[in-house]
């Protein structure tokens, strides 16, 4: 069945809706969210009225696009999807939806040897993989590493045109030591991801420090429309560039690491480095390899550094030495019945 572009916008603006569980949706906020999304993607105010979106929440429902979306009407005035975990976006594309796919894979292929698509080599080979295996219904030819059950996920379209327009949003948040969500109102700047997981990066409205906000830990968001969005100067290449993984420590913290790895372990060192600046200082007479890298000394360096066990051993500085030694020894310790045997 054939559907509008503002149609799908609705549809779409719906989903987003009643997947925000913080929120209880009457008929008039979706009138209201959907007449916002048109807005943003027509630059011009579009009617919306209360039989469209009636007929689109019965369309929804329906069977005619797939989507048997579970929404129910619940007090009598709000709207919301029995199972918290449904989305539009979970259902399978059609055949008709992979053909218009394939079609714009031939057409952005035309340009793979420009350099701005040259960067984007890896995501052309994983959505031209993902195409072939569901229409085929062979086995896909690419895996890439991913968490299916990672929570979030679902909130990055939204988030990723929250930094687009340039909109203040309230995230409802809670950290794993926290005992209650909080609200942060802040300014949205950037989207990272990082050893499979998505972070977001903002601004607080309330100390205009820049905070790290995990995804998994966001409950929902909201708009806030009242503040006035302060644009963010900072390059996010520059923002990261001494940092591995995303705590972005100040200057005091940043630190030139030096350390070795065994002779096992230092192809896989030099081959996939730790950071741009690591850089090779001296091979020993026993096959150890020493490097230096110059990063911020968070917790995402430790887990790194942890992570070789055994084969690398960190020289300096001695605060991160001693660091490192006191883990390790507590870890050793938690061993010690096996040890003593």
């Amino acid at each position: 069945m054939a559907v509008n572009k503002n149609a799908l916008i609705r549809y779409k603006t719906i989903d987003k809706c009643l997947q925000n569980s913080m929120r209880n949706w009457t008929l008039q906020d979706l009138i209201a969210a959907c007449s916002d999304a048109l807005y943003e993607f027509e630059g011009r105010d579009i009617n919306v009225s209360k039989r469209t979106i009636q007929l689109d929440i019965q369309m929804m429902r329906s069977e005619k696009l797939g989507y048997q979306a579970p929404i129910e009407v619940y007090d009598r005035k709000y709207y919301r999807y029995t199972d918290p975990n449904y989305s539009i976006t979970k259902i399978p594309l059609s055949q008709n939806d992979m053909g218009i796919l394939s079609e714009t894979m031939d057409m952005l292929r035309q340009f793979k040897d420009f350099s701005l698509f040259q960067e984007l080599s890896g995501l052309f080979n994983k959505l031209e993989d993902r195409i072939h295996t569901e229409r085929h219904h062979k086995n896909a030819i690419i895996h890439l590493e991913q968490n299916t059950k990672l929570k979030g996920l679902e909130l990055l379209d939204e988030l990723y045109h929250a930094i687009q327009k340039q909109v203040v949003i309230e995230v409802f948040y809670q950290s794993f030591t926290a005992i209650a969500p909080s609200i942060i109102t802040c300014h949205p700047y950037f989207l990272k991801e990082y050893n499979n997981r998505w972070f977001l990066i903002v601004k607080s409205n309330k100390s205009n420090k820049l905070i790290t906000l995990a995804l998994d830990r966001i409950l929902g968001i909201d708009y806030d429309f009242s503040i006035e969005y302060s644009p963010s100067d900072i390059n996010i290449e520059e923002y990261y560039k001494d940092t591995i993984g995303v705590t972005v420590l100040d200057n005091r913290n940043l630190k030139t690491i030096i350390f070795k790895v065994d002779s096992r372990n230092a192809p896989y060192v030099e081959t996939k480095p730790f950071h741009s600046s690591q850089r090779f200082i001296e091979k020993d007479k026993n096959g150890w390899s020493t490097y230096s890298i110059k990063v911020h000394t968070n917790f995402e360096l430790d887990r790194l550094l942890l992570g070789f066990g055994d084969s690398l051993e960190v020289l300096s500085p001695k605060r991160l030495r001693r660091r490192i030694a006191f883990k390790v020894q507590n870890a050793a310790s938690r061993y010690n019945d096996i040890l003593s045997n």
